[in-house]
């Protein structure tokens, strides 16, 4: 049975929303108790360790939810797919998790966070979770994730008292991984039957996942390695720490963008293997819009608060993370616009050599400029780099999709959400200078602000909010 869109989106936003709220309570408190230099060595190692994974895995998890997408409908052939992929996984991983060992692990000034990440590497081998988003059963890993994370992040109030602490907060992160995975596990049965050894073809996957490898590789350059480049370049690791911060409250507000993308992904896959091409081009339309949406009053309401967020959440000597998250902050529309394009459209149809020379394009931009600027700027030469990275991106997927995609028209739409989202920017501005306590003025602001954004687009008569208000609104009267 056809899953529900707009369910599987709530199911995904919602663990979204967890995310975003959770760090919420942890990040100012982690950051007081460990300091800028520990979540910089922190960083600088998961960066490390992140690699490895991307090695180990290949391009597994995407092809494996497109793959599973198509056959939906056939249990037993997508029984076989499952089966195949895990064993193909878990080789891949022994053999990265060997030369891990070997080059990190087994010494140097940071082994004994490597060993502990090996386990880390152990619990990706276990990850099943583009098997139930290729059958849109988004509640599952929601539910399970849920869970985990909210036990994580009693522990870490519980465990991570002093800076000493930094190995306790490595074994938080690694334990929830493995156990999350592992609790996904218990559901299988229900979903795929038993396979004989023989009647498996491992081998066939391997071409594709390295397909899909090429561009996860290009993406991780610039997305994991301004910090490796920061943390060798710059000696104060404090530099990677604020980069580490900023990079994680603007790429907590990405989520709930791109949390479409993870929902749509397997709904295009299957919708492209039906020949529907009418029904893509609804989906792509309303994916833009959505991005337009939530994107521009995201940018122009982090550069309105940051001054004023940056002391309260993070605390004293983390100044510099606020002009780094407005140098950041419009990779929310960048980012947005190329998971629509590349995640939602170019992936599922099978036009990935477009797709991967777009992120290679993307990867090749970030390491010159990072390598021009980060020594001279540190974290705010990286954070250049990444938002001009991400915009070669997403400007070489809409030439290769003109044909299939009304760029001028589309581009068209973010008119009403551009001008709406100024003048609640405007507003926000005039707040700020009136209320001098920061708590009180972030409050405020982020109030006033919605009302302001939602009021314009109305009164600009927005087709898209209008819809989404009317669907509210005969859900509610349907209740009733």
């Amino acid at each position: 049975m056809k899953k529900s869109i707009t369910k599987n989106y709530i199911y995904n936003l919602v663990y979204q929303i967890l995310i975003l709220i959770l760090p919420l309570i942890t990040t100012p408190y982690i950051s007081r108790v460990l300091g800028a230099e520990k979540i910089g060595i922190y960083s600088y190692t998961i960066s490390i360790v992140t690699y490895f994974i991307l090695f180990g895995s290949l391009g597994i998890a995407i092809y494996g939810q497109r793959e599973i997408a198509y056959l939906q409908e056939d249990k037993e052939r997508c029984s076989k797919t499952f089966w195949e992929i895990v064993i193909l996984r878990f080789g891949t991983m022994a053999i990265s998790m060997i030369i891990f060992y070997f080059t990190f692990a087994r010494n140097g000034e940071y082994s004994i966070y490597y060993m502990i990440l090996l386990l880390e590497m152990f619990a990706n081998c276990l990850d099943i979770s583009w098997f139930f988003q290729g059958l849109e059963e988004f509640k599952k890993t929601v539910t399970r994730n849920i869970i985990i994370k909210i036990i994580s992040i009693v522990c870490i109030f519980i465990f991570v008292k002093t800076q000493n602490d930094l190995i306790k907060y490595f074994w938080i992160y690694v334990v929830s991984t493995l156990l999350g995975n592992v609790s996904l596990c218990l559901y299988l049965p229900k979903y795929i039957n038993k396979i004989k050894i023989k009647d498996l073809n491992i081998i066939k996957h391997l071409k594709p996942t390295i397909g899909l490898f090429i561009p996860q590789i290009a993406v991780q350059i610039y997305t994991v390695l301004d910090k490796v480049m920061i943390g060798t370049i710059i000696s104060d690791k404090s530099e990677v720490g604020y980069y580490e911060q900023s990079q994680k409250i603007v790429k907590m507000l990405l989520m709930v963008i791109t949390s479409l993308g993870t929902v749509m992904m397997p709904r295009m896959a299957n919708t492209y293997i039906k020949g529907n091409k009418e029904k893509i081009q609804e989906y792509i339309k309303n994916s833009f819009n959505f991005v337009f949406l939530l994107s521009f009053p995201m940018i122009f309401g982090i550069i309105a608060i940051s001054n004023s967020f940056v002391p309260i959440f993070f605390g004293q000597g983390y100044e510099k993370v606020s002009m780094l998250m407005n140098i950041i902050a419009p990779i929310l529309l960048a980012i947005g616009l190329s998971n629509v394009i590349g995640t939602q459209y170019l992936l599922p149809t099978k036009r990935q050599k477009e797709y991967t020379i777009s992120v290679i394009v993307g990867a090749i931009t970030n390491f010159g400029i990072n390598l021009l600027l980060i020594r001279k700027y540190g974290a705010i030469g990286a954070s250049i780099a990444t938002v001009i990275a991400e915009i070669c991106v997403t400007i070489v997927q809409f030439v290769y999709v003109k044909k299939d995609i009304n760029i001028s028209k589309t581009l068209k739409l973010s008119i009403k959400y551009v001008l709406s989202a100024f003048i609640m920017f405007a507003i926000c501005i005039i707040i700020e200078k009136i209320i001098q306590n920061n708590l009180i003025c972030i409050m405020i602001q982020v109030v006033i602000g919605i009302i302001i954004y939602v009021g314009c687009l109305i009164l600009l008569k927005d087709e898209f909010i209008n819809s989404i208000m009317n669907k509210v609104r005969q859900k509610i009267i349907g209740e009733k």
